[in-house]
């Protein structure tokens, strides 16, 4: 460990991540593994981007959002995945004190986004089956403009507070991290100084985010449920949950992961569970989600088969 004796905040210069200790074989393994899963996630979620820019029947709010919700899968995915991948196959598992905080802080602000995008993506899918009169005038291209912006700026300023508070703690030593990238608990457990009081903070910040969209997801739906039930129509019910089947497949991998580890960050004492269950979501839910938007969206299926041909 290197330190500085300048500055308190930053006497500990760099973090080890452990990552996943074992074998070099099982690391290499790991490293081919994560390396497929990080470029087929990158390709699906590039797909849906390219599909929705080169076709015109697609360039309406709810595929706007859609390619928005795919280029943040491909930011929120490459925030960690590429220094993972590194540290796999490396004697050389460090990463700079600046580094793990901008680590830090892209990751758990795109993870925010993501939940407002899932929440904007639910205001849509209501608006479509509650208000369909209202939809055209409601939801106009202005309007799904600002709420893109919405979610990305709200994303990234709603980690400034966690961001400012961790960068304030002294932390002088051991530096290693029992993790594979730089997550709120084990970081905080390395500081030399009491951390109650942001603990506490940081607690009620990812709480707020995550329950708030959440509830917001359940109010909405439960308000499609309420007006398919009463429509007469047996195929307009199963158009109506099939338009909505491939979002809540998506809320369901998001929120079902994230609340087990981040609504307290206590939740860090296990650290093997910690540490798969973040792999799922940082990792598995961004590689999921362009083959559930996919396989279950008429429309993207045959925008796909224009495009790909295309591109081959």
């Amino acid at each position: 460990m290197r330190a500085s004796e300048t500055n308190s905040s930053a006497s500990v210069t760099e973090f080890i991540l452990l990552g996943f200790p074992c074998r070099q074989e099982i690391q290499i393994l790991l490293f081919v593994i994560f390396s497929l899963i990080y470029m087929l996630t990158l390709l699906g979620n590039t797909s849906i981007i390219c599909a929705v820019w080169c076709s015109r029947k697609l360039h309406t709010p709810m595929y706007i959002l859609l390619a928005n919700f795919s280029f943040l899968e491909v930011c929120y995915v490459s925030s960690d995945v590429p220094k993972l991948l590194a540290n796999l196959i490396s004697q050389n598992k460090s990463i700079s004190y600046a580094g793990c905080l901008l680590q830090f802080y892209f990751f758990f602000s795109m993870c925010a986004a993501e939940g407002l995008f899932l929440s904007v993506m639910s205001f849509d899918r209501f608006l479509a089956i509650c208000r369909p009169l209202h939809y055209p005038s409601i939801m106009t291209h202005k309007l799904c403009a600002q709420l893109v912006i919405f979610c990305w700026v709200g994303g990234f300023l709603w980690l400034l507070t966690p961001l400012s508070l961790i960068s304030q703690l002294p932390f002088c030593g051991p530096n290693t991290i029992d993790h594979f990238l730089c997550d709120l608990a084990p970081l905080l457990a390395l500081s030399c100084a009491p951390v109650s009081g942001t603990t506490l903070t940081c607690g009620i910040i990812s709480s707020l985010i995550i329950f708030l969209t959440f509830l917001y997801i359940l109010g909405t739906y439960f308000c499609v449920l309420s007006t398919v039930l009463q429509m007469p129509s047996g195929l307009g019910r199963h158009k109506a949950f099939s338009t909505c089947a491939s979002h809540l497949a998506v809320v369901s991998l998001f929120y079902g992961s994230v609340m087990v580890m981040y609504v307290s960050p206590g939740s860090g004492d296990y650290h093997g569970m910690q540490k798969f269950v973040t792999l799922f979501y940082a990792l598995a839910t961004p590689f999921f989600n362009p083959i559930i938007y996919n396989f279950r969206n008429k429309d993207m299926k045959e925008a796909l088969k224009t495009f790909l041909p295309v591109l081959f």
